[in-house]
């Protein structure tokens, strides 16, 4: 079974494609015109296990918000087409990564009900640009519009952290590992891990 995702998405603002290959081996990509946004991506695809291809051109001469944005978004509508049925998968993963002095949790769903839950950033992230280019601001908004297109439950926890650049790199690295588990095969199971037969 291939499980792969492809999707582009073309606004006045931005041109995005993305693919991901949920049985590859890490390899990545990446080229979004947001530096430290392409570090984050590219650790999400070598702590997942997912090859990641992603091709990104937009309007950051205004702002990177539009960029990082529709870029969750495509990266969410591949995950949830490589995921297909999502029969025989162990639906359910959790992860807990230190960086540092940081420290983050991250708790996937598979369940088709996208819901995130976002909490323990330190306040001093919401005014903070990491490399002059990425407000990490936009944290949040890029773990929401992911779990949203990905239709999945996504909760995401800081635990501890005082360097942003730190704390935001364990909250991806910890989603990571969270995705990678809740998306492997189930040797045990052959169906779709649910009681109501579908996700």
């Amino acid at each position: 079974m291939t499980r792969i995702g492809r999707v582009e998405r073309i606004t006045k603002e931005t041109k995005v494609v993305v693919e991901i290959d949920l049985d590859g081996s890490g390899i990545t990509d990446i080229s979004t015109g947001v530096p430290f946004y392409d570090h984050m991506l590219d650790a999400l695809g070598k702590h997942g296990a997912f090859d990641l291809t992603v091709r990104a051109s937009g309007d950051i001469d205004i702002d990177v918000h539009h960029t990082v944005e529709d870029v969750a978004i495509v990266l969410g509508q591949a995950l949830r087409e490589a995921l297909g049925d999502k029969k025989g998968i162990r639906r359910f993963g959790d992860a807990l990564i230190p960086m540092d002095e940081a420290l983050a949790q991250a708790v996937v769903d598979v369940s088709g009900r996208p819901y995130t839950v976002h909490t323990g950033e330190p306040e001093s992230l919401a005014g903070f640009v990491v490399g002059g280019h990425y407000p990490t601001v936009l944290n949040r908004h890029v773990f929401e519009s992911l779990a949203f297109h990905a239709q999945i439950a996504l909760h995401i926890r800081v635990l501890d952290g005082r360097d942003p650049h730190h704390i935001t790199e364990a909250e991806f690295k910890a989603i990571a590992r969270a995705l990678r588990a809740a998306v492997e095969p189930d040797g045990r199971l052959t169906g779709i891990p649910s009681t109501k037969g579908a996700l």
